[in-house]
């Protein structure tokens, strides 16, 4: 790995290994258990069972999120006000460094790196592996919640780029924008009474979260990375590349994987819960983009 890629991974990835040294040697670090899947409630039963010692629950549907209207999707942004009263609660200080997991391969957990990153925070790692590999390392969990003292940082949206349904469509166009669902969700199936059509952005390329990970749950390394992206059309450098969801979580896994190889890429935070929810914009489906 070059200098150049390994300090990519680093600013946005820590393992394992670096976490459990930097607690071991009682570093400062926040640490924010991120457990979430959707139809299995919000992961603090899953917390309380056992956690990385020293980190605090978030809620993301409620706290990494702001209020659903009209065509804002599922998820939308939250409330900056809000989330800045929520990191204080969490006892993130001006200058902290934070780290972020899940039980899914950072999945979830990396819609906390990209909206505190969004928010001004600079140093959000996300812990590669999460807890799977933490617990696999022979690293301990508890049940202890820490009831950490209230933290003093400010927050300002605007630190990461984000697209409009409209400025999406444009890159699908003009551009590249990447569809981080699974290849069915992808392609689509007949619309049933009652529910959002299927199918995708017309011009999105598919483009799955999972395919960023081996087989380990680990994060792939760069140049399987670069390898990957390369291949749809992005190359190191490349300007206005777009990835969108179901409801703007794993796409964040998308931009955080391509961070690491030192590509920008823009947030539909609505993603496909908000293009969908409009009857007047167009939807593809199959496996052909347009």
């Amino acid at each position: 790995m070059s200098t150049t890629d390994a300090a990519l991974r680093a600013r946005n990835l820590i393992t394992v290994e670096e976490l459990g040294d930097r607690i071991d040697r009682d570093e400062r670090i926040v640490l924010l258990d991120i457990r979430f899947r959707l139809g299995q409630g919000d992961g603090r039963q899953d917390y309380l069972d056992g956690h990385i010692p020293g980190a605090v629950f978030v809620d993301l549907p409620h706290e990494l999120a702001g209020d659903e209207y009209r065509f804002s999707g599922r998820r939308p942004l939250p409330d900056v006000r809000t989330l800045e009263r929520d990191a204080r609660r969490w006892g993130i200080r001006k200058g902290d460094a934070v780290v972020v997991y899940d039980n899914n391969s950072g999945q979830q957990a990396a819609r906390a790196w990209w909206v505190l990153r969004w928010a001004g925070i600079a140093t959000v790692r996300l812990l590669d592996g999460g807890l799977a590999a933490w617990i696999a390392a022979g690293r301990p969990v508890t049940r202890e919640v820490p009831l950490p003292a209230r933290g003093d940082v400010e927050l300002e949206g605007g630190h990461l780029p984000v697209l409009t349904a409209e400025l999406a469509a444009q890159r699908a166009q003009a551009g590249v924008l990447l569809d981080a669902r699974d290849a069915q969700s992808y392609r689509g199936t007949p619309v049933q009474p009652g529910k959002p059509p299927e199918g995708h952005i017309p011009g999105a390329l598919s483009a799955p979260t999972t395919a960023n990970l081996g087989a380990d749950g680990l994060f792939r390394s760069a140049s399987a990375l670069r390898e990957r992206f390369e291949g749809l059309g992005i190359a190191g450098g490349q300007g206005r590349v777009g990835v969108y969801c179901g409801g703007g979580v794993t796409a964040t896994h998308q931009v955080l994987a391509l961070s690491t190889i030192g590509i920008e890429a823009e947030l539909f935070v609505g993603s496909w819960s908000a293009w969908s929810s409009d009857p007047s914009r167009s939807v593809a489906t199959g496996d052909d983009p347009l």
